[in-house]
């Protein structure tokens, strides 16, 4: 079995396991138990390697918690940033999860152990919380003890059964991190307009990677101050594995539940604790990181035109983000401030791909005012309009913005790849060969009839700093040309022939008339 069949079979047996074992459970509020199941089994088992260390006479799940000496356990802490005793391990739970009648609390204290395992210790702030959404005691799990421990059961059970294979080397972490990157694109995909608040189509986020990492072999950090599940991050690290981050991975979230799984999503995808930093809050009032930057990589997919404070908080306009704009963004509309937010995060060496609401372009007032700022300035290199119906939660054609602090010319670019995607399901998606189409246009900025244009900053002024794509890049004309001329003589041709047929019908009517 090739590696690509082995990840579509995990990935049908994980979507039927976490369908069959939710039983009457809304999906979306179970999410959260086959993630953090998922999850759970993950740490079990790499941290079980990490203390095996490749020896095959040493079995960690089969001893005794009680070999455990204090100096093995700091090692573990330090290293790891989390210890799991041998009777805390997924497969020794699961070993008697079905005769074990306080199971949903013994799960709670585990869990509870395994973050407490931090306190004291760097990894502290990474690790605490991590389990708070997969509450054992639940009533969405059932109304009784025995009816929790009955899908916490089914739960456990269905993870377990899951393949990874028998080593726990780089293609079983792929593995799992694919696994459960799927889990979340799924659930993403069912969970209608929220769904796009916490993942991005994966399609689009290589997109956004590499536009924000294009050329740079080797970047500081990367950071996504709207991370939600950490998509966006975690696409950056696939696609560039031969690039070098040097500090890791950064990221802000509002929602405390999407939090979580983007911490837990660094950890499926083997980033341990000291190279990634996922904070908790809002971005735009509440900024962390601010003396992490500048970050030499910003992606970003912020939600479209929500309501902020804005000018309400008089202090805002003397903020370091949004003073040299000179205006706040519009409070019904925030888009703006995400973007001012990155910019004044973005290094001098790299570059900001942001996904945008494409109203932002060619409104007027604060808005128009925050585009000459970024026009005047020479930070916007590109904008890419995208195809219709290619995020999860709204149909809507989005942009892209491409903003850099190391431009030569006083040009910005602009592509219309609305054209560009493939219709599968209920979404439509990029392919490999759309991105490249991007990438390469992107790459020589060269002008192409109906796709790719780059304009002056002269004329981008003269348009009230418009810069919608449609207003610099020409739709290409996909109306039938009609011939005027023979247009004509086929009617004459045509009204021709009906005047003979009815002359024929009349003659035949005129002769049955006659002989009655």
């Amino acid at each position: 079995m090739t590696s690509t069949q082995q990840r579509a079979l995990l990935q049908r047996q994980i979507w039927q396991i976490a369908n069959r074992v939710r039983g009457a459970v809304d999906g979306w509020d179970f999410k959260q138990y086959v993630l953090g199941t998922l999850f759970y089994r993950f740490i079990s088992e790499n941290f079980a390697n990490y203390i095996e260390g490749g020896d095959e006479s040493i079995k960690y799940a089969e001893l005794p918690d009680s070999v455990i000496i204090a100096e093995i356990k700091d090692d573990a802490i330090k290293t790891k940033g989390y210890f799991i005793y041998p009777s805390q391990l997924f497969v020794n739970v699961v070993k008697n999860a079905s005769k074990n009648e306080s199971l949903n609390t013994d799960l709670a204290a585990i869990f509870s152990a395994i973050e407490s395992s931090a306190n004291g210790y760097p990894s502290e702030q990474d690790i605490k919380g991590l389990f708070a959404d997969f509450d054992t005691t639940s009533n969405r799990l059932g109304n009784t003890v025995k009816d929790k421990n009955t899908r916490l059961v089914d739960v456990l059970k269905g993870v377990a059964e899951l393949d990874f294979g028998d080593d726990f080397q780089d293609s079983k972490i792929d593995l799992f991190g694919d696994a459960y990157e799927f889990l979340i694109s799924n659930y993403a995909a069912n969970a209608g307009k929220s769904g796009g608040e916490f993942f991005t189509p994966q399609h689009v986020s290589k997109l956004i990677a590499q536009l924000a990492m294009h050329k740079q072999t080797t970047v500081n950090k990367i950071y996504d101050p709207a991370c939600g599940s950490g998509s966006l991050l975690l696409q950056a690290k696939k696609h560039f594995d031969q690039h070098i981050i040097e500090d890791g991975f950064f990221g802000q979230e509002i929602n405390h539940t999407t939090y979580n799984l983007a911490r837990m999503n660094m950890f499926l995808h083997n980033i341990n604790y000291d190279k990634f930093n996922i904070q908790l809050g809002n971005t735009l009032t509440s900024p962390h990181f601010g003396d992490d930057k500048p970050f030499d990589a910003i992606v970003s997919n912020p939600p479209y035109s929500v309501k902020w404070i804005g000018s309400d908080d008089p202090t805002l306009i003397s903020d370091d983000r949004f003073a040299p704009a000179g205006v706040l963004a519009p409070k019904s509309k925030a888009d703006f401030a995400f973007v001012l937010h990155a910019l004044s995060y973005l290094s001098s060496k790299g570059r900001a791909a942001i996904v945008c609401f494409p109203g932002i372009f060619y409104r007027g007032g604060a808005e128009q005012k925050i585009r000459q700022y970024l026009v005047e300035n020479n930070y916007v290199e590109t904008v890419i309009s995208l195809a219709p119906n290619l995020f999860y939660g709204t149909t809507i054609a989005v942009n892209i913005l491409v903003l850099s602090k190391r431009k030569t010319d006083n040009t910005t670019q602009f592509i219309d790849a609305s054209g560009l995607f493939k219709k599968e399901t209920n979404n439509n998606i990029l392919t490999e060969k759309h991105i490249e189409q991007i990438m390469q246009v992107f790459d020589c900025k060269a002008d192409i009839d109906h796709f790719a244009k780059s304009v002056a900053s002269e004329v981008i002024q003269e348009n009230d700093y418009n810069l919608s794509v449609s207003s610099y890049v020409e739709a290409k004309d996909t109306r039938e040309v009609v011939d005027i001329a023979q247009l004509n003589v086929d009617l004459k041709t045509t009204v021709a022939k009906i005047n003979q047929l009815r002359n024929e019908i009349d003659a035949i009517v005129s002769q049955i008339e006659g002989e009655a």
